[in-house]
């Protein structure tokens, strides 16, 4: 029996490694997209082209004609539709490239100091305050940013730059104080700034019942490595939101572990 002739496939080291990398970038535009109206499109992206070749093959030449102009202008067309995406991926790398790069920078003038990390006393002050929020259905939400970015936050918010603190966490989030609409920021261990604006998850296949608290706290983790804690204002139930996913109904007990695995 003739064997296959396999002669052709003459695959070098960095072969291998340029299929990885082209595998892992269509992963991480998948992950991006995923949920979000952009899949469909490239659904029917993939269904136009599919029925283009079919014509093509059948020699109809009419309906060729008019799908192959389409297919030569696929790419400009894919710049036009998927504009938000193309940009949010572009901010994602290059935030959290200017994230770490800032990191680095900060390390090396204060002589490779390590980060200063949230501690136990300051998980208890924050797990407290949601207490006492839930409680009251004080509606808060409260992102824990692993890398401090001051022009992407402040430029949004108030800065703060205190110590992490029950009553201080509640009185930022009490109904009647100024601060109370928006995120407040949590990094190297302080609270750095309150009041801020941030990104709003476009997920489609969120629930309506999430209001715009609940998709900023989305929307935030999927265009950084930080975490969220919502606190529902209508149920007082408790959310923990990490790389665009969401928890509910978090007890308090699991809040503690997460935030202490987590930051």
């Amino acid at each position: 029996m003739d064997r296959f002739d396999l002669s052709f496939l003459q695959l070098r080291f960095l072969d291998i490694i340029d299929i990885i990398l082209v595998a892992a970038i269509i992963y991480y535009v998948y992950n991006l997209i995923r949920g979000t109206i952009a899949v469909n499109i490239v659904l029917g992206l993939i269904i136009i082209y599919l029925v283009y070749i079919v014509t093509e093959q059948l020699k109809m030449q009419l309906l060729s004609h008019i799908l192959g102009g389409f297919v030569s202008v696929g790419f400009l067309a894919l710049i036009i539709v998927f504009q938000q995406e193309i940009r949010r991926f572009l901010l994602l790398i290059g935030k959290n490239a200017a994230l770490h790069r800032n990191k680095i920078w900060k390390t090396f003038l204060s002589g490779n100091k390590e980060q200063e990390n949230i501690n136990e006393p300051a998980i208890k002050h924050i797990i407290d305050a949601c207490k006492t929020m839930q409680h009251s259905r004080t509606g808060a939400l409260i992102v824990f940013a692993k890398f401090f970015d001051d022009q992407y936050y402040q430029n949004t918010g108030e800065p703060i730059d205190a110590h992490i603190s029950k009553r201080l966490i509640e009185t930022i989030f009490k109904k009647n104080s100024p601060l109370h609409d928006g995120a407040m920021v949590i990094a190297e261990g302080k609270i750095k700034c309150a009041s801020c604006i941030l990104p709003v998850s476009d997920n489609i296949k969120l629930p309506a019942q999430y209001g715009l608290r609940h998709r900023a706290g989305i929307g935030i983790t999927e265009m950084s490595d930080a975490v969220a804690i919502i606190v529902s204002e209508e149920t007082g139930q408790l959310a923990y939101a990490k790389q665009g996913r969401v928890r509910m109904d978090v007890s308090y007990s699991d809040l503690e572990e997460l935030l202490t695995r987590d930051i």
